[in-house]
């Protein structure tokens, strides 16, 4: 095995904590992951990693050497890259993440374009609303929701949709229909909270101007987008989401909007990644095809 090689299979097992994981990522025996390592552990004249029954983890040296490997490995790729072939006709695997209802409303749907105009990329996209470790678990690019707050990630904003406040006709003929924003406090909500923590998503409007979070009442609370529309249909309370999620449901009368003439601050969806991912071509060109894609659907992202 090349030292490039062993550097990057040395830089996967710190990654992911484990040879087999890493071996597997890059369709390598175990046996040879192992065999490469000791070797270049020789080369080295130092133990990069601990190892127990449970886990893999770099020694201070280990961990040193690591470091410098992302950068060596990013530099490569980047000279890699400089080159017209490559820059122009990427190829590989890349490795995606994308909040669920963004993947089956808004990425998938046009997904074949990006195959089209990329035939050498192969796509593995998982999905879901969990935060993700994009470094241990192997992701290159997530695209998400909410304003990011990783500041380990490169972000590009993506699009800024506008959300819509609605409810069942049911929910609205039993408690009214609010006037204004300030009669909120009277309602109930479909409560909305992360994987992550327990806080549960205010309402955000912008009255007089300035952007107003409101907090109301719930009996119910969800963190999963469909659930939270299954909700909201049932007649469980008030929901606030971008206005593409329901579009169906409004046109068709089984959601009703409200408060229509207080606009929403609007959600930010972006494309984060890691910084030592930053030069690949291939995270590039997906980046800057489903920037059109949002652009396409909801406009400038600025």
């Amino acid at each position: 095995m090349g030292r490039f090689q062993s550097m990057q299979l040395f830089t996967r097992i710190v990654e992911l904590g484990s040879f087999t994981r890493a071996a597997g990522a890059l369709d390598i025996p175990r046996a040879t992951a192992t065999h490469a390592v000791k070797e270049l552990e020789a080369r080295l004249g130092a133990r990069l990693l601990e190892r127990t029954t449970r886990q893999v983890r770099p020694t201070l040296d280990g961990q040193a050497f690591y470091e410098r490997c992302v950068h060596l490995l990013a530099d490569l790729e980047d000279a890699e890259s400089s080159l017209r072939t490559i820059a122009t006709n990427p190829r590989g695997t890349l490795r995606l993440d994308l909040h669920g209802t963004h993947a089956t409303r808004i990425v998938l749907p046009r997904i074949d374009e990006f195959r089209n105009r990329y035939p050498q990329i192969d796509l593995v996209i998982s999905s879901g609303d969990r935060l993700v470790d994009l470094v241990r678990e192997g992701i290159d690019c997530v695209v998400r929701a909410g304003t990011p707050q990783d500041s380990s990630l490169v972000a590009r904003r993506l699009a800024v949709m506008p959300e819509v406040i609605c409810a069942s006709p049911e929910y609205l003929q039993y408690f009214g229909t609010p006037s204004h924003p300030d009669e909120l406090s009277m309602h109930q909500s479909v409560g909305f909270f992360s994987s992550s923590h327990d806080r549960t998503y205010p309402f955000e409007l912008v009255v007089d101007g300035q952007a107003r979070e409101l907090a109301l009442p719930h009996w119910i609370a969800v963190n999963e987008a469909e659930s939270y529309v299954a909700c909201a249909l049932r007649g469980c309370g008030l929901i606030q989401l971008p206005r593409y999620h329901v579009e169906d449901e409004l046109r068709e009368g089984r959601l009703v909007e409200v408060l229509s003439a207080w606009p929403s601050t609007g959600m930010v969806v972006s494309a984060m990644y890691p910084h030592h991912r930053q030069l690949s071509p291939r995270v590039r060109v997906f980046i800057d095809w489903v920037a059109s894609v949002y652009a396409s659907r909801f406009g400038s992202a600025e």
